[in-house]
């Protein structure tokens, strides 16, 4: 081979180095943003999986109070009925019965001259008829608008899940493209970086000889417990749309833990937000609630020395991290 043919090889093959190299970071960074999208969407998700379970639970009330109710009215039209007969065999049938029974009761009650040909047991049996027959058509109309919207709710859990599983298989798609090496290699980052932030919380809390932080006497009791609790979870999955005990997603993380201190949180980071007394940054204590990005779409528990505990995404695990290395929003202290 001629030195020119050596050297133009030689210039190919670092190109070719060169342009892989991009392809790798393109490809993380793609990842990155696929993974941060499907987190949004996951919250989105946890919003309607509840508005769902809330939903299916007033329809179940609904359905269940209009069975008593028409339970009720089959009593009162049964009751109604025997006083007839009772008319009927002592010489006739009262026209005000005979003409509930038969025809249209609720317009002929609307008289008020109606109740004074009646007794006042009738009256007051035919009062609770009407009473009954309106509250039961009214529980029959919201039960029938609740199973639509509750239709509406399943169709957008559909939707979410479709759109997580889209960019989850897409990301997956994109780390398929590197070599096995190139993959190991960013997990062994992630992991390292991981460790290092995970020592640095341990030491800035004063770890016991059983590896879960000392808390300082700053904040609320019941979210040093939660961050204690939380600090058993360290290397767990993320998983999207768990709760726990052994996966987690963001807000999953954060409820599950506060549960261990007997507090119950809301299902997304959204509705977390709301769930105490927001604190600034100077005023964040261990076991705070810290929310990050501009819409709040993902949730973690401070543990101090600007550092937070959390579940951070597929493919990772509950780890501690720097407070800044996501666009931190405010912090949120439950009492």
């Amino acid at each position: 081979m001629t030195v020119f043919g050596a050297t133009a090889a030689a210039t190919v093959a670092l190109s070719s180095q060169a342009a892989h190299a991009e392809t790798k970071e393109q490809v993380q960074e793609r990842v990155d943003e696929l993974h941060h999208e499907a987190a949004v969407a996951t919250e989105e998700w946890n919003g309607a999986k509840e508005r769902e379970e809330a939903l299916q639970e007033e329809v179940e009330t609904l359905q269940d109070s209009a069975a008593r109710g028409q339970e009720e009215l089959n009593e009162l039209r049964s009751g109604l009925g025997s006083i007839a007969a009772a008319q009927y065999r002592t010489g006739g049938l009262d026209p005000s019965v005979q003409l509930f029974l038969s025809g249209d009761p609720d317009a002929y009650l609307e008289r008020a001259s109606t109740l004074s040909q009646v007794s006042g047991k009738q009256a007051e049996t035919l009062q609770l008829i009407e009473s009954k027959q309106r509250t039961l058509s009214q529980q029959r109309d919201e039960a029938t608008e609740k199973l639509a919207e509750l239709e509406e709710t399943r169709d957008e859990l559909k939707d979410r899940k479709d759109t997580i599983q889209g960019k989850l298989s897409e990301a997956q798609s994109l780390l398929n493209q590197l070599t096995e090496e190139e993959r190991a290699a960013i997990a062994a980052a992630e992991a390292e970086e991981a460790a290092a932030a995970q020592a640095e919380a341990e030491r800035a809390n004063r770890s016991g000889s059983d590896g879960r932080p000392v808390l300082d006497g700053s904040g609320s009791a019941r979210g040093q417990s939660a961050l204690s609790a939380g600090a058993t979870k360290v290397g767990s999955p993320y998983q999207w749309g768990a709760t726990g005990p052994n996966s987690f997603d963001c807000s999953g993380f954060v409820s599950w833990s506060y549960s261990q201190a007997g507090v119950t949180l809301p299902r997304t980071s959204q509705a977390q937000a709301n769930a105490g007394t927001r604190v600034s940054e100077s005023q964040l204590a261990p076991g705070d609630i810290v929310l990050f990005y501009g819409d709040l779409h993902h949730v973690g528990i401070y543990a101090g020395n600007g550092q937070v505990l959390h579940s951070p995404g597929t493919g990772k695990y509950v780890e501690y991290t720097g407070l800044h290395t996501m666009p931190f929003q405010f912090g949120v202290r439950v009492g």
